[in-house]
């Protein structure tokens, strides 16, 4: 019987996932999963029995991943879950910067009271004139879930399409359509593209990417989307840019107090990933993330530990190591089964970083004695009993 803790409210329909090996506990100290969402647990004290924290969502900046790591806490996140819906509000940003929707919205508004409000609304609407997105380029940085996604809907509308991601996967490449033009430099997009979307992880290479530097290079009147993050552009010569017209527009969908309420600025109270659908289609995936790990020791989609499936264990034993990469680990964990006759019969060694995370099928069950030999070993973390 597992024990799972929800610091946030998680879709029934994820939840409904769970089998009746698998109890709710109000008591995070209890837990051996957490689900989360937004949830601040950097301040928080993580019981020892915790296994793994799965996160309904993309971003674990709320996660203190160093510390779980160190502890053999697997965090998992969900990448591409919530992908359409963020692909959906892209698109929608773009119309809003090009059309000025919400300005005449709020002309007809103030002038509700007007009994001849339709028809001064036809000498006002020149006010409110725009430019259609059809033959316009766009440039995308990040050819990740959303990013794929929003260069093909951006293709069907009629848009010339760059691409820019020096590590794009496999599987966006065949999902991205072969008619866009995949760039092998940032900056061809900053100076060719009319609109510019970001879709890049944060981390302390990416973060303020888009400056005053990568500003300068960019195309008069260009709008710049930010559904990233905020601290992936400087903000400030954002707001520089719009003072003189080198930026026609910047939508974000991140509130703060550089950009709310400054002209030229479309902010957006982070509705990005805020559909019934993105939330169901994260819970059910974190849920299913956080089941293969519990049952079967396998690790899909973490921010701080490696992959490694084995598949459904079929041998009496599987033990789970975590610990240091580093040289000769794997040699001391063979040793320890072999001095007192255990079998492994299919292991799997994986690293990222610093950590590493070693899988081992054995034929007999693993006793308490191997367990703390493994244990004993410097640079081993924790070592899991999966069956």
């Amino acid at each position: 019987m597992f024990k799972y803790h929800c610091l946030n409210p998680i879709a029934g329909v994820g939840l409904e996932k769970f089998t009746d090996q698998y109890e709710k506990t109000e008591q995070m100290q209890e837990a051996d999963g957490i689900l989360v969402r937004s949830a601040a647990m950097h301040d928080m004290e993580l019981p020892k029995s915790l296994l793994a924290i799965a996160r309904a969502g993309a971003g674990v900046n709320n996660i203190p991943l160093d510390k779980c790591a160190q502890q053999g806490i697997v965090v998992f996140n969900t990448p591409g879950a919530n992908a359409n819906g963020v692909k959906e509000l892209v698109i929608a940003g773009m119309l809003l910067a090009s059309r000025d929707v919400v300005g005449g919205i709020e002309w007809v508004k103030e002038n509700q009271s007007d009994e001849n409000v339709g028809k001064n609304a036809e000498k006002a609407k020149k006010n409110f004139a725009g430019t259609e997105l059809e033959g316009k380029k766009l440039g995308i940085v990040g050819l990740g879930a959303i990013g794929v996604r929003v260069a093909n809907v951006a293709k069907h509308m009629g848009m010339e399409v760059y691409g820019y991601d020096p590590y794009v996967s496999v599987d966006a490449a065949w999902n991205l359509s072969r008619d866009v033009k995949h760039v092998l430099n940032v900056e061809e997009i900053y100076e060719e593209c009319d609109y510019i979307t970001i879709h890049v992880p944060l981390l302390d290479s990416t973060k303020g990417m888009i400056g005053q530097a990568a500003i300068d290079k960019m195309k008069d009147g260009v709008i710049l989307l930010n559904f990233a993050r905020d601290l992936l552009v400087d903000e400030q010569a954002v707001l520089a840019g719009l003072k003189d017209g080198k930026i026609r527009k910047y939508v974000s969908d991140f509130p703060n107090t550089v950009t709310a309420g400054q002209d030229g600025c479309i902010v957006i109270p982070h509705l990005g990933a805020s559909t019934e659908e993105s939330e169901d289609n994260c819970a059910v995936m974190a849920v299913k993330e956080l089941k293969n790990y519990l049952e079967n020791g396998n690790i899909i989609n973490s921010v701080n530990y490696p992959k490694c499936d084995m598949g459904i264990c079929a041998q009496a034993g599987r033990v789970a190591i975590f610990h240091k990469n580093k040289a000769n680990m794997i040699t001391k964990f063979t040793a320890c089964f072999g001095d007192i006759g255990i079998n492994i019969s299919d292991m799997m060694n994986k690293s990222k970083g610093d950590v590493a995370y070693t899988m081992l099928d054995i034929e007999t069950p693993a006793s308490t004695q191997i367990i703390e030999k493994l244990q004993s070993i410097d640079g081993v973390f924790r070592v899991r009993v999966v069956k």
